[in-house]
């Protein structure tokens, strides 16, 4: 597999203090290098992240004391540079693509060649709004090793809205352009235009302001005015299994199915952990110790250990001779599978689901066997855990939440709870004897 990557030749002669800008490809052992036409100092450039850094007056003073600062490229000319080596990575992609389809066995000094030959015609500054998807596609490029596919998913959602917004409204999506008027049409937008609701809204507004910070690391200039546009987040229904629910479900009898009953067993063993769905398909007999989990959590990388209770170590026992702890299949045969079976089980308590579009209000009437999938699991298990006198601090602890604000999304504080608290705090009421 090729490796490509910028750096600035600051190993050798500079003239007036700018070095040249080089690529460097390299596949199977063999490295060819391309010198690009930028030239920059040492102070303004980015080697982490291989792009060009725009300084500010202030940094500059610091930085090079000795230098003008009228010397220095401007915002706008570090972009420009930022896009030519975007343009030379793109460029390299395309050859690549061009000799797998023509079924041609390359070599690092084919592909350099023919960037050579193609770049007098392919080195046209892009327009500013290519800038932005190019950084969104980088930031999917760079991540794809240490993110879930699931938490990426979002990004190319938002390029896909961003892209149909540019065509359909005319308005030049671009780092320069994003600012509190931007953020209000695009919202506007994408109710009134791609029928999202509010809290869809929310999530894409959201991703705008991480991506944004993720291209201020990186150099690019951003106008902070669009800081001031506050996303309005709305409070959504936690679809949780009640003790009794979870009790009726752990107990129903299965005998006549084996598919359900192995997803039962699953989808309770999630209620009992907390675990997710993707940490559950990973967990393997080393992972068991004792009597408690020890894991590498798959979404956020960090260990958690979590003591076995009487449900989940009755489940581990069941299926103690298998080849991994328990018997997952897909995540969506597995949902598909728990409909079903909570829908046999009589989990069939009516709840309406609220949502908003714009000012409008939506809601839809649902059996609640219908709202639950196997991350209800997680959310059964904080709620019960509350509901059974764990603090909130022990719950996250084991659940692996950082904060209480993310934990909370996933609590419902459920009415049995609060009496419970109620009766601790102030004492239970004693029954009124008969006049």
């Amino acid at each position: 597999m090729a490796t490509l990557r910028f750096v600035l030749r600051t190993d050798k002669p500079a003239k007036n203090d700018l070095h040249s800008i080089e690529l460097i490809y390299q596949q199977s052992g063999q490295r060819k290098y391309f010198r690009t036409k930028e030239r920059l100092r040492a102070a303004s450039w980015d080697a982490k992240a291989q792009r060009a850094l725009y300084l500010d007056k202030k940094e500059a003073k610091k930085l090079l004391p000795d230098v003008s600062f009228n010397q220095l490229p401007s915002a706008k000319e570090i972009d420009e540079i930022n896009l030519q080596l975007g343009s030379v990575r793109k460029n390299i992609t395309d050859i690549e693509n061009r000799f797998q389809l023509n079924k041609v066995v390359y070599s690092p000094l084919m592909v350099i060649n023919a960037l050579k030959s193609d770049r007098p015609t392919t080195t046209k500054v892009e327009a500013p709004s290519n800038q932005l998807f190019d950084f969104i596609d980088n930031y999917l490029t760079d991540h794809t090793a240490t993110r879930e596919k699931g938490s990426l998913s979002v990004y190319r959602s938002l390029k896909n809205h961003l892209q149909h917004f540019q065509q359909d409204k005319k308005i030049k999506v671009s780092f320069d352009a994003i600012d509190f008027k931007f953020f209000q049409t695009f919202q506007n937008y994408l109710i009134t235009h791609r029928g999202l609701n509010n809290t869809t809204v929310a999530k894409q507004l959201s991703t705008i302001k991480t991506f944004l910070n993720y291209a201020r690391m990186q150099g690019v200039k951003i106008d902070d005015r669009y800081k001031d546009f506050k996303i309005k987040k709305e409070n959504l229904e936690v679809i949780a299994l009640t003790n009794e629910e979870f009790e009726t479900i752990y107990n129903f009898d299965l005998s006549a199915s084996k598919r359900l009953d192995q997803v039962r067993d699953v989808f309770c063993f999630a209620c009992a952990t907390g675990l997710r769905f993707s940490d559950i398909a990973q967990l393997k007999h080393e992972h068991i110790k004792k009597e408690e989990i020890r894991l590498i959590v798959t979404k956020t990388k960090e260990q958690i250990l979590i003591p076995l209770n009487p449900y989940s170590h009755a489940i581990l026992a069941k299926y103690a001779s298998l080849y991994k702890p328990l018997p997952v299949i897909s995540n969506q045969r597995t949902n598909e599978y728990i409909h079903e079976l909570c829908e046999k089980a009589g989990i069939d308590e009516e709840i309406e689901i609220v949502r908003f579009r714009g000012n409008k209000r939506e809601t839809a009437l649902y059996k609640k066997h219908e709202l639950i999938t196997v991350h209800t699991g997680r959310k059964t298990f904080c709620t019960l855990s509350l509901e059974k006198g764990m603090s909130a601090e022990e719950v996250m602890q084991i659940s692996g939440h950082k904060d209480y604000k993310s934990f909370k999304r996933y609590v419902k504080i459920t009415e049995q709870r609060t009496r419970i608290v109620m009766s601790k705090a102030w004492g239970v009421i004693e029954k009124l004897k008969a006049v």
